[in-house]
């Protein structure tokens, strides 16, 4: 048998050939990581949850805010304050504020207001005597009315024998100084003893009589003013301020008595009212065309420039001295205060005309924060059962620093004249044209 006819093993090529098993391919899950300022982020939100848990605030973005519409006058500066804003949003509340001079608020339109805050009581009465119905009120604080000046200028009455330095505790410049307003008023009509010239400084030299040079304000300070000696005031017609101003001058020029107080004669009343008016009024137009927001323009850098001695009130000039002290580490020397003698003080009130304006008017008289926000404002804040209005104050005030109100011993006030008295009073010296009518 030959080599080709014998038996073989297969060759290679021809041997079978082994499979693999076919594998169970799965889909490879990419396992990523929280991108890092989702990782940062976490903590933060956490956090702030848990904060909001503990303060009760959690449903707050949820909550619905109730706008008041108010009518406001100088005392809108409280509801401007941001942390009293802050606080009534705590409580659901946010104030659309009205500018209106006190006695504007009270002669115009009232439709469409929650709320109504005249400065002072007279504008207040007139508000509540044209309601129909009862209503919800809150005297929260008063405001004596002062004139705010500068320290030459105070100190050129002080050497005129009109006003008195207020004592300071470890000596140092006064910020406060007491005004004879008998003496000063003699210092508004332009004569002395008749005459238009004299030499009132002493100085040897004649000069026009009540002005500023004529009672020596160029031997104060080194400068030099010869205008007239007159108080700058916002309309007598439409501000609070103004009004209790003429309340003032009137009681002085009517013998340190309230013009037609216990006279049953009406007429009689009137008549008397009217000759006051007449005495008093070139005491108010010796300063030409009226000026509004008398405290922006006294406590502004040109404050001097524009008028040396202005009608403010005492909360607006103390608020400045806080927040003075608060951001120069000093309190602002140059700007000082002079208290009328005899005094006014002035009561805001505020006077709610709707369901909304109730809620207002409640928690102004209930709220601690909110009261304690006004004392640091430089209000003398009433509330029965708790400290008097000027100690909260005063203790304010010397914890940060500013010097405290000495009260002066002529405790003489100013009681204003009946509404119909007082009305004729300003009508006649402002030339006040007639309220526009409006129904409750």
């Amino acid at each position: 048998m030959s080599d080709t006819d014998r038996p073989h093993a297969p060759s290679a090529p021809d041997a079978p050939r082994s499979r693999a098993e076919p594998r169970l391919t799965t889909r490879h899950r990419d396992r990523r990581r929280l991108p890092r300022h989702v990782a940062v982020a976490l903590p933060l939100a956490f956090a702030g949850l848990v904060s909001l848990l503990f303060s009760g605030n959690t449903l707050r973005p949820f909550e619905t805010i109730t706008t008041i519409e108010a009518r406001m006058a100088s005392k809108s500066d409280y509801f401007k304050d941001p942390e009293v804003r802050r606080l009534l949003l705590e409580h659901g509340i946010r104030v659309d504020i009205h500018r209106l001079g006190s006695r504007g608020i009270a002669t115009q339109s009232l439709t469409g207001m929650d709320v109504v805050f005249p400065s002072g009581q007279p504008a207040a009465k007139l508000i509540l005597n044209r309601q129909d119905r009862s209503v919800r009120s809150v005297r929260p604080f008063v405001s004596p009315l002062v004139l705010g000046t500068f320290w030459d200028y105070a100190e050129t009455l002080v050497r005129a024998g009109v006003a008195t330095r207020q004592p300071v505790a470890g000596g140092g410049r006064t910020l406060y100084y007491d005004l004879d307003m008998q003496k000063f008023t003699d210092l508004l009509d332009g004569r002395d003893g008749g005459r238009e010239t004299g030499d009132q400084d002493k100085d040897g030299r004649p000069e026009r009589v009540d002005t500023w040079n004529g009672i020596g304000f160029d031997r104060v300070g080194g400068n030099s003013n010869s205008g007239r000696v007159l108080v700058r005031t916002s309309s007598v017609c439409e501000s609070n301020a103004a009004g209790t101003y003429l309340s003032i001058l009137a009681f002085v020029k009517n013998g340190d008595s309230t013009p037609g107080a216990g006279e049953a004669d009406k007429d009689k009343a009137s008549r008397e009212a009217l000759d006051v008016a007449a005495r008093i009024k070139p005491l108010i137009d010796v300063q030409g065309m009226w000026a509004d927001e008398q405290a922006d323009s006294y406590l502004s850098a040109l404050g001097e420039s524009i008028a040396p001695i202005s009608l403010i009130y005492e909360h607006q000039y103390l608020a400045h001295q806080i927040d003075y002290e608060r951001r120069h580490d000093r309190q602002d020397s140059g700007r000082v205060l002079l208290y009328p003698t005899p005094y006014a003080l002035t009561e805001p009130q505020l006077i709610s005309l709707s369901g909304k304006g109730d809620k207002l008017v409640r928690l102004i008289a209930t709220d601690r924060e909110l009261r304690r926000r006004a004392i640091e404002l430089g209000f003398r804040v009433r509330f029965s059962g708790e400290d008097g209005t000027s100690e909260q104050l005063n203790a304010h005030l010397a914890e940060n620093g500013i010097q405290v109100p000495t009260p002066n011993r002529d405790r003489t006030k100013v009681y204003e004249p009946g509404l119909d008295i007082l009305e004729k009073i300003i009508d006649y010296v402002g030339d006040c044209r007639p309220p526009a009518g409006d129904t409750p």
